[in-house]
C-alpha cells in the first residue's frame, strides 16, 4: 500500500464532554466525518466517558469506526498529570468505567480526580494505554527532571501493558514539545515500546482557534490578555490527511503505529435497558405483581379517606369503577415498560423520607 492511501486515525478527539478543554460537538464531528469519508477516529474526553454511547451511535451511524477511550490523572512520585487509555473489548471498556470511576471515589471532593499505578495495574485487562504529551504525567515527571521515576514508571508499565503501551509523539508547534519527544525516542529504543503520532484535537476548524482559547482562560479563571497564563498553539484543530502525513513522514515508525492501531478494536459500547433491582418481596413473584398490590392498596386508602368525602355527586360504586380503571390504565403502560422496579424504588425512598420527617417532627 503506497503511503498516499494510508489513513492517519485522529485518536485524541476531546468532545464538549472535555469540559472548558474541548470544543467539537458530536453531531458536527459526525457531519464532517461524512463529508470527508473518515474511516476511523478516537475519543479521549479528559475525566468522564459521559460522551461514549453518544459518540459511538452517531459515529457508527455514517460509517465511521469510533475508537472509545477517556484521560485519567494518575498520582504518583507526587506528581499528579494524565494518561490516555482505550478499551478494545467489553472487557476493557468496563475496567475503563472502573478506573474513571475510582479516580472520583478514592479522592476528596476537594483533590483532583485520580488513580494510581496500582489502580492501572490491577484493571489493565484489553486497555490500551498512550502515554500523552508534555504537560500530561509523563511529560511533567521529564520537566521535573525525575527521569529515574519517569523509567521506572514505564518499565513496570511494560512489564503489564506489553505491546498495549505507546509512547506518543505529538508537533503541535509548542515550544517544550521538541525536548520531549527527544527523551520519548530514547526510551523507547531503551525499553523497545512502541511510538505512535497523536494530535490533541481541541475543535474542528482552525478558525475556532481564538474561541477556544477564551473557553481554556474560563476553565483556568485566567483573563485572555494575561500574558503568563498556560496558552496552546493555533495547531488543535482537525488536520487532514495530508497534513498529518507531511509533519510525521520523518518518523515512519509512530506514522505506521497510527495507521494500524484502528485495527486493534472490535468493540463500541451499546444502548441498554436500564438495570434496576427487583424489590418484590417473597410473597410476589415478580415487581409487577407488587407494584400492582401496593397500587391497589393506596388507591383504597385515599378513596376511603380523601376521595369519597370531597365527591357527593358520585356513588361510592361509580367512584371506585372510575378510578380503578384508571389506575389500570397507569399500571398497564408502566409494566409494559418495564418500569415497576423503578417506580417501587421510588416508593421506598418517599416512605423512608415522610418516616425520617416524622420522626424529627416528634423531637
Amino acid at each position: 500500500m503506497l503511503v498516499r492511501d494510508k489513513n492517519f486515525n485522529n485518536i485524541k478527539i476531546h468532545t464538549q464532554y472535555s469540559i472548558c478543554e474541548g470544543a467539537i460537538k458530536i453531531d458536527e464531528l459526525a457531519e464532517y466525518c461524512k463529508l470527508n469519508k473518515i474511516k476511523s477516529i478516537g475519543l479521549a474526553d479528559s475525566y468522564n466517558l459521559c460522551g461514549a454511547l453518544e459518540f459511538s451511535e452517531k459515529l457508527s451511524k455514517v460509517g465511521t469506526q469510533p475508537i472509545i477511550g477517556t484521560q485519567i490523572n494518575i498520582f504518583a512520585h507526587n506528581i499528579i498529570g494524565k494518561i490516555t487509555l482505550y478499551a478494545t473489548s467489553e472487557k476493557g471498556y468496563k475496567n475503563l468505567t472502573k478506573l474513571s470511576s475510582l479516580s472520583y471515589l478514592k479522592n476528596k471532593e476537594t483533590e483532583e480526580p485520580s488513580c494510581t499505578i496500582n489502580d492501572l495495574i490491577t484493571n489493565n485487562e484489553d486497555l490500551i494505554l498512550l502515554t500523552g504529551n508534555y504537560y500530561n504525567f509523563f511529560g511533567k515527571l521529564f520537566y521535573a527532571n525525575k527521569n529515574k521515576d519517569f523509567e521506572k514508571t514505564i518499565k513496570l508499565l511494560k512489564s503489564h501493558f506489553k505491546d498495549r503501551l505507546y509512547l506518543e509523539i505529538q508537533r503541535h508547534g509548542e515550544n517544550a514539545e521538541k525536548n520531549f519527544e527527544n527523551h520519548l525516542l530514547n526510551v523507547s529504543k531503551i525499553f523497545d515500546i512502541h511510538l505512535i503520532a497523536t494530535q490533541e484535537v481541541f475543535y474542528i476548524k482552525n478558525e475556532m482557534y481564538e474561541a477556544h482559547d477564551a473557553l481554556t482562560c474560563i476553565g483556568e479563571k485566567n483573563f485572555v490578555e494575561d500574558n503568563n497564563r498556560f496558552k496552546y498553539s493555533n495547531q488543535h484543530y482537525l488536520k487532514n490527511n495530508e497534513e498529518l502525513l507531511k509533519l510525521y513522514s520523518d518518523i515512519p515508525e509512530a506514522l505506521e503505529n497510527n495507521y494500524n492501531f484502528h485495527q486493534r478494536f472490535n468493540y463500541k459500547p451499546k444502548k441498554s435497558k436500564p438495570i434496576l433491582p427487583s424489590i418484590a418481596n417473597e410473597q410476589d413473584s415478580t415487581p409487577e405483581e407488587a407494584l400492582i398490590k401496593l397500587a391497589n392498596l393506596g388507591l383504597k386508602d385515599r378513596i376511603k379517606n380523601f376521595i369519597l368525602k370531597r365527591s357527593k355527586n358520585k356513588s361510592e360504586d361509580q367512584i371506585q369503577s372510575i378510578y380503578e380503571d384508571r389506575l389500570s390504565h397507569e399500571l398497564g403502560i408502566i409494566n409494559s415498560m418495564d418500569y415497576a422496579s423503578y417506580f417501587l424504588i421510588v416508593s421506598d425512598y418517599i416512605k423512608w423520607a415522610k418516616k425520617k420527617f416524622h420522626t424529627s417532627r416528634s423531637w
